[in-house]
């Protein structure tokens, strides 16, 4: 397989700075910004959230706002025509299985960079990825 460009690359964004990063590395890797897809996950909401007892938020909702979110974040010119995607659950789950049902031939994230207590508390979502993602996984540190 050869190593540039790729027809599909896939991108999850947390909005942290990190992840905008990694989506500007897999703009170098494509021939143009509709063969990258950012993938977004929501983790699912409790039956016991004051949003849900209210009926004041809805996964809806919460999908359409972080779409605006995005859009207006990725407004530069260098990013249309990157597909979004938003999900719930399992943020490495999500963006394996986004991966694969999307045929991407890499994946780019960041890492966090966490280690000790926090990793072991908090989990690495990119460990998760590489451990379950069918195609390469291209990890950023810091």
């Amino acid at each position: 397989m050869p190593w540039l460009p790729k027809k599909t690359v896939v991108v999850p964004i947390d909005f942290s700075d990190e992840s905008f990063t990694a989506l500007d590395t897999a703009l170098e890797l494509v021939a143009d910004a509709s063969h990258v897809r950012i993938v977004h996950v929501l983790p699912y909401m409790e039956v016991t959230d004051p949003g849900v007892i209210w009926e004041a938020i809805d996964d809806d909702s919460r999908r359409t706002h972080a779409e605006d979110a995005l859009k207006e974040r990725l407004a530069d010119a260098k990013y249309k025509g990157i597909q979004i995607q938003i999900g719930f659950g399992d943020p490495g789950r999500e963006v394996a299985d986004h991966a694969e049902s999307s045929k991407a031939e890499l994946i780019v994230l960041s890492s966090h960079g966490r280690t000790g207590l926090s990793r072991l508390l908090i989990g690495s979502v990119a460990e998760r990825i590489v451990r379950l993602a069918h195609c390469p996984v291209l990890v950023l540190r810091k």
